[in-house]
């Protein structure tokens, strides 16, 4: 294993980039930062592939108005080689249903992310994406039951 700045930088961009559409953007893109195999993982509910994570997104969007912020912290990179690496962060989550401005309130999740992250054609990659919530409480986060994001 090795260190590298500019690939530490590039993952960290990522994870910036797409909680920052995720917020603001309604996660309309997000699915193009995964590998065409790539998963989402949150908890015990995975999406694979672009189409159900682009699928989720669009769930999500349907539900109506939704505020929120999705604040990284910690990040930390560990390169296998130059073409794949890990990226650990913590995520602290932040929203309620509406339109803002809402009542200020603690994170409803806070979750340890850890991304496997892989460089195709030029362009860092999800191949893997997992939220490990460690805490919970208040509003429930915005996750389906079953597969019903792809109905």
């Amino acid at each position: 294993m090795y260190q590298d700045a500019s690939i530490a930088a590039a993952l960290t961009a990522l994870e910036t980039d797409y909680w920052y559409d995720v917020d603001h953007n309604w996660g309309r893109s997000a699915h193009e930062l995964y590998a065409a195999d790539g998963a989402f993982v949150i908890g015990d509910k995975r999406m694979s592939g672009r189409d159900e994570i682009r699928g989720f997104y669009s769930w999500r969007e349907g539900r109506g108005d939704r505020t929120a912020r999705h604040v990284i912290s910690n990040l930390r990179v560990r390169c296998g080689d130059a073409t794949r690496a890990t990226l650990e962060c913590i995520m602290s989550l932040y929203a309620a249903d509406g339109a803002p401005v809402l009542e200020s309130r603690p994170a409803i999740m806070i979750a340890d992310i850890v991304s496997e992250c892989v460089l195709e054609d030029g362009v860092w990659r999800y191949s893997s994406h997992e939220l490990r919530p460690l805490f919970m409480g208040g509003e429930a986060p915005t996750l389906p039951q079953d597969r019903e994001y792809l109905e």
